[in-house]
């Protein structure tokens, strides 16, 4: 959510950012705030008006009572009751007209950095960079759940009869595989001075507006019946929550977290839940990690979060790219993204195994993070995620990448430890 002041001073400039996002539905907001806040903003003034009146006046009734003078004193009385009604009305207005305001500036999207391309869709992202030489084998790559049929390591029948469609049970070294990969990227962003946190797998609606937009709500979230609760999509939502409604000391920043959960996502529009699959599903695991810094210094700890992806799926031989995303293709809420995209020498091009986005100062402005200066003076923190590692998904890399023509698959130096110290499995 944008600063109301910015959008008061600037509403040209936030106009062209909504052009910019392919959203020209939402122009005539930028207007409707406006013209809202005035309103708000006149009854506000109004009824600060009637409270330092009556303070006035209850003064000088006091004064007239001392004096003898009942009549006028009561006079005054009967004004400061038709006053006190009005200031009801002036305090019920101006709480209608904040919440109008509050939520249409909760649809309003971030206003994207100057570095992002101009683009309607994914189709217009960007390559930065590619790590890694990707390779073709002379041998045929099986499809990912051929790979871990041939080891008995999954079972998407069974999991269809419990669940349906986009779970999976995974078994034997498969099973084993996707959680050294996880343990692995745990202890690898440990290394890289973050602190391990495992956080609730569910989250209040206070904490889900303000972490996402209402479109990304609706079709990832599962919301639990009868409760105030929701299954998170990601685990950087709830780690964001950590800070809702805190004051952090200027000196104690930044605050780097890495944390593991299991993910639930609905997975509704265009993509789908693939049949066959696991790389587009309803659960799944992920290591993640966040960061909550001050405003100058979230440039650097951007650059920092994708080089820590790229870090880790190359320490696994895995080749990637990193790709910009354009305009149209940011959430509301995000300022940059970019996504890392790894390799698969079945289809012959990279996809997509995790995004990193720096959001500015919009969830905390909806959560009130807020920074106590050295001066004193309070200021919204910037926050920051990204993925670290998201199996199964990830797993398709890897043993694509891995795959040995005799069907076997090689167990990287780095994951061996998490593996028994197997160098492959076969």
């Amino acid at each position: 959510m944008i600063d109301l002041k910015f959008l008061r001073e600037n509403p040209e400039v936030v106009k062209q950012n909504i052009k910019n996002k392919f959203q020209d539905h939402k122009l005539p907001l930028v207007d409707e705030v406006i013209e809202l806040d005035i309103l708000s903003r006149k009854a506000k003034q109004e009824a600060d008006a009637l409270r330092a009146n009556r303070n006035t006046v209850s003064k000088q009734i006091g004064a007239l009572m001392g004096q003898g003078k009942k009549e006028e004193a009561m006079a005054l009385k009967e004004q400061v009751q038709k006053d006190a009604s009005r200031l009801e009305e002036l305090q019920a207005q101006e709480k209608e007209l904040s919440e109008k305001v509050t939520k249409i500036m909760m649809t309003i999207p971030n206003i994207i950095d100057p570095s992002v391309p101009i683009g309607k869709d994914d189709s217009s992202n960007v390559e930065i960079q590619k790590y890694g030489d990707p390779i073709v084998p002379e041998f045929d790559i099986p499809y990912h759940t051929e790979i871990m049929e041939k080891f008995n390591g999954i079972d998407l029948d069974a999991a269809g009869k419990v669940a349906g469609n986009g779970f999976y049970y995974l078994m034997g070294d498969i099973a084993r595989l996707h959680s050294a990969v996880i343990s692995y990227a745990r202890d690898f962003m440990i290394d890289r001075g973050f602190t391990y946190c495992v956080p609730p797998f569910m989250i209040r609606s206070s904490v889900v507006t303000g972490v996402m937009s209402f479109d990304e709500m609706e079709a990832m979230m599962y919301k639990i019946e009868g409760e105030d609760l929701y299954l998170i999509g990601t685990s950087e939502h709830s780690m964001i929550g950590k800070f809702i409604d805190t004051i952090n000391e200027e000196d104690k920043l930044p605050y780097t977290l890495t944390s593991y959960s299991p993910c639930f996502r609905k997975e509704k529009g265009a993509h789908g839940i693939e049949e066959r699959g696991v790389y587009r599903i309803h659960q799944f695991e992920k290591q993640e990690m966040i960061v909550v810094c001050k405003p100058e210094e979230s440039k650097v700890w951007y650059d920092k979060l994708w080089q820590n992806t790229v870090d880790l799926f190359r320490s696994l031989d895995i080749p990637v790219r990193t790709l910009e995303c354009c305009s149209g293709d940011l959430a509301d809420l995000k300022v940059k993204s970019c996504d890392v995209e790894a390799w698969s020498p079945r289809q012959k091009k990279y996809f997509e195994v995790g995004s990193c986005s720096n959001l500015g100062d919009a969830q905390a402005r909806r959560l009130r993070i807020r920074v106590k200066g050295k001066g004193g003076d309070k200021y919204f923190a910037h926050t920051l995620n990204n993925t670290v590692a998201a199996p199964p998904r990830m797993l398709i890399a890897f043993l694509e990448n891995n795959l040995n023509a005799d069907g076997s698959v090689s167990i990287p130096p780095a994951l061996q430890p998490y593996m028994g110290g197997k160098t492959k499995i076969e």
